[in-house]
């Protein structure tokens, strides 16, 4: 049985009167692919600003590993092992593949503003290891051969690629990917699905938020469903797909996608 990696107990997040996530419990494994789908507003977003730190909850536990990091601000939760990437990538257009994911490094170096004007030691050992880690997260994700070109150069599919490096460059546990295949035809979000997969058996859980009916339910080991911050069902592919709750809330308007 693989240790639990992430446990949430009625987590609740309200802006005003609004409550964008109520009560939902998850629990997640080392070594799964959790997938997040419900209609535009269900939370899904919002629920993965709270896991990795973007918003403190109004309620509720965010268990990782063990420790609760409920209201950790984002930057101490990635160092605890969790990365995420955005719906819309969030990445430096003028800078080029490579350096855009060193900076992902950076949060394993030690390196002050003294040591970048005495060029120190331990500031070059630690820039050549940013250096050498950000190509091996590339060449993982099939986006080497790009690295001196600026990321605004790219093709859509290759900046998604591009952003699932610089999340595996600081070596999380967890991986939160918001909408990845948004943007990318039907052939690279088969490309993306296979990325994924290695991903998982690299030892890196993911939870998703996605859209596309099709790669969920190809990808996923459990499902979770919200609709109005509220989780109605919780199953494998095949569980979800028959639950009349589920295909009266979203499926039945959306199983084409």
């Amino acid at each position: 049985m693989t240790a639990m990696l992430l446990r949430v107990e009625q987590l609740g997040m309200s802006f005003g009167g609004l409550k964008a996530v109520d009560d939902v419990d998850l629990a997640m494994s080392g070594g799964e692919i959790t997938a997040i789908i419900g209609p535009n507003g269900a939370g899904k977003t919002t629920f993965f600003n709270l896991v990795s730190g973007f918003y403190a909850p109004t309620k509720g536990r965010i268990v990782l590993n063990g420790v609760d990091v409920a209201g950790l601000p984002a930057h101490r939760i990635a160092r605890l092992g969790v990365a995420r990437t955005f719906q819309t990538t969030r990445l430096f257009p003028e800078a080029t593949v490579l350096d855009n994911v060193i900076v992902g490094r950076r949060q394993h170096t030690r390196s002050n503003v003294l040591d970048a004007i005495l060029r120190t030691k331990r500031l070059r050992v630690e820039e050549s290891e940013c250096r050498e880690k950000a190509r091996e997260a590339l060449d993982f994700v099939g986006a080497l051969p790009l690295e001196g070109s600026p990321v605004g150069s790219i093709p859509q599919e290759a900046r998604k690629r591009v952003a699932i490096a610089l999340a595996l460059v600081t070596e999380p546990r967890l991986l939160l990917l918001d909408e990845p295949a948004a943007g990318i035809n039907h052939e690279e979000t088969g490309g993306l699905t296979d990325l994924i997969r290695k991903v998982v058996e690299s030892g890196v859980a993911v939870c998703l938020v996605e859209h596309k009916m099709r790669m969920v339910m190809d990808l996923s080991d459990r499902i979770v469903v919200l609709n109005h911050g509220k989780k109605i069902a919780e199953g494998t592919p095949q569980e979800i797909k028959q639950d009349p709750t589920v295909i009266e809330a979203y499926l039945g308007a959306s199983g084409h996608a």
